[in-house]
């Protein structure tokens, strides 16, 4: 019997026990696959994703070797969710105006009048 596809979902980040094949998610627990800001709530820099990138993989690396449970996931999404958070509040990311539903989730924008 083959392990079930284990997943997490945060208001900004989903990961799943999966790998992408032509558009489509396919179990692998081996990989572990991350679907950053689905709603588009944010504008992202390619610095600024590769700093939440770098930080996906050290927290995957610092569980290698050991059990991947839905615990362990939780609690990636949640470090990945809080550094989305001080990336705001730091002005390296920003809201996207055009956002379908601008309900500011993580705060309201930070302008430099009030950094």
């Amino acid at each position: 019997m083959s392990k079930p596809q284990l997943k997490c979902t945060t208001r900004h980040v989903r990961l799943f026990t999966a790998i992408v094949e032509n558009g489509n998610l396919v179990s692998d627990p081996g990989h572990l696959t991350l679907d950053l800001d689905p709603d588009n709530e944010f504008l992202w820099s390619q610095k600024v994703i590769l700093k939440l990138q770098a930080r996906f993989k050290e927290l995957v690396a610092s569980n290698s070797g050991q059990d991947l449970t839905d615990y362990t996931l939780r609690r990636i999404g949640s470090e990945l969710e809080g550094l989305i958070r001080q990336l705001l509040q730091s002005g390296e990311l920003s809201y996207n105006p055009e956002c379908r539903v601008l309900n500011y989730s993580m705060g309201l924008p930070r302008t430099p009048e009030l950094l």
